[in-house]
């Protein structure tokens, strides 16, 4: 059994996302210590406060899986020069009723891939704002703005040759991070 279980929120619904590509990448370069499971938000009803009292099953189960992790891991596109809403309407579920945030005190690690050259900087940017807030102790650096170009991935979906030494080094990182905030 893993001594650090890692909740991960992928920011993407889309069944061939690239951030899901990475997310499931990324998680080999961590030490087998480590476990990630890839939590569902897409069945997530819109956020709505009338229902903080009677939450539906599927909020139940996203602050469960939430609260049994060691940490968190975001791996989300940009749309719009933002976070996907999917990924905002997640976060808000699992962060009420105010008080009980399953959020909070959770050290996390943010990334996430696009084509565009700057990779998802502005996305990233706006979600650590949202953690910050969360009480989500987020890795500051190395930050990830990972830009989906040929080579990224190799032909069994890992991460390929000319990211390996950059994104290694990430997972070192955010490896460390967990482990320095886990008591």
């Amino acid at each position: 059994m893993s001594q650090y279980p890692i909740a991960v929120i992928v920011g993407s619904l889309r069944r061939d996302s690239f951030n899901r590509k990475l997310a499931d990448a990324i998680a080999k370069l961590a030490p087998p210590e480590f476990s990630f499971s890839q939590v569902n938000i897409g069945d997530l009803p819109l956020y709505n406060q009338d229902n903080d009292a009677t939450p539906p099953p599927s909020v139940i189960k996203l602050k469960a899986e939430i609260a049994a992790a060691k940490g968190l891991l975001f791996v989300t596109p940009e749309y719009n020069r933002s976070v996907p809403g999917v990924l905002k309407n997640a976060i808000d579920h699992a962060s009420r009723p105010y008080g009980q945030s399953a959020w909070a005190g959770k050290p996390a690690g943010v990334l996430g891939v696009s084509v565009g050259a700057i990779g998802t900087a502005m996305a990233q940017q706006h979600l650590r704002n949202i953690l910050a807030y969360l009480d989500v102790q987020t890795l500051g650096q190395p930050e990830a703005f990972v830009q989906a170009k040929d080579g990224l991935f190799d032909a069994s979906g890992e991460i390929g040759t000319e990211s390996r030494k950059f994104l290694q080094g990430w997972m070192d990182r955010y490896v460390s991070w967990v482990k320095s905030h886990v008591g």
